[in-house]
């Protein structure tokens, strides 16, 4: 392998393994406040995606008013799926709301299919995003070095929130304990609804960047990345927001080097995440930068 080849291969990998991050991050916030794997987190950003497609494509609106709408959309829908499927089981044991989160991302899934149908519609991209950049004997384009940039800065912006603000901190401190923090009048749900609005808007993002690397959209789009950011979120240390995007970045890069080093083992790209999960597992169960709890679903 060159030299251009592998800087071509690295951008490749940092652009899809920021877009793993950030679906990671909402996995991660979840877990973190509320001990739960929200498996309809995926739909969340198949959801994004399809939003995208209608208002830009279907509706010509123009690519901002379009995406905005998109992340706005979608994140209305991550709160009601937090009021309906969620919020009512508070107080019940964690594998009811388990067995929700799969109900409700079967339900999602299926829901799209009956809406939008399931064949699969191309999304078309801007020129403008697309243009190539020669550096060299590398390729690049404008998309592929917007996705990393705005995944960071968007990573840094959530840690800003998390660390420097009030409910940022009503975060962590549910994170710790919910029933000292409700005792201290704090509003638990509406910061658990602040939680997966955040984490909904950017699965929503990251979908609509998804639909644009990979240019099309249709109902099951969220099935394998939502798995391989779920891996990446129990990679980094699941409750850890630099865990997640530090996850997501090496599975990334993991995917995207064993395609290029060993090219006839394209066929089992997918089963590399899953060896990847095994592997962490059995050598550090709490992920790189995770911390040891005493219970986990």
């Amino acid at each position: 392998m060159t030299l251009n080849m592998f800087v071509q291969h690295t951008v490749n990998a940092l652009g899809l393994g920021s877009l793993y991050g950030l679906i990671a991050i909402g996995y991660t916030m979840v877990y973190g406040i509320l001990r739960l794997i929200n498996f309809a987190h995926g739909d969340i950003f198949m959801l994004g995606a399809y939003f995208v497609f209608f208002t830009t494509i279907q509706f010509k609106l123009p690519w901002e008013l379009g995406v905005a709408i998109a992340i706005l959309g979608a994140t209305i829908c991550g709160l009601l799926v937090d009021r309906i499927a969620y919020r009512p089981l508070r107080s019940a044991p964690r594998i009811s709301a388990l067995i929700s989160a799969i109900g409700v991302s079967f339900f999602l899934e299926n829901l799209a299919t009956v809406v939008f149908t399931g064949m699969p519609r191309a999304v078309v991209q801007p020129p403008w995003l697309m243009r190539p950049i020669l550096l060299g004997e590398v390729r690049l384009v404008p998309l592929g070095i917007m996705v990393p940039v705005i995944s960071f800065v968007l990573v840094a912006l959530l840690l800003w929130i998390v660390y420097k603000t009030k409910p940022g901190l009503a975060m962590r401190s549910i994170s710790f304990d919910i029933e000292t923090t409700r005792l201290m009048g704090v509003s638990v749900d509406k910061i658990i609804a602040l939680t997966f609005a955040l984490g909904s808007a950017l699965a929503a993002l990251a979908g609509i960047m998804w639909a644009l690397r990979y240019p099309r959209v249709e109902p099951f789009m969220g099935v394998f990345p939502g798995f391989k950011a779920f891996i990446a979120a129990v990679f980094g240390g699941i409750g850890s927001i630099p865990g997640a995007m530090v996850g997501g970045v090496i599975l990334g890069f993991v995917e995207i080097m064993s395609i290029a080093f060993f090219p006839t083992l394209s066929g089992y790209k997918d089963a590399f995440a899953f060896i990847l999960l095994i592997i962490i597992l059995l050598v550090r169960p709490t992920g790189l930068m995770g911390e040891k709890l005493e219970e986990k679903i």
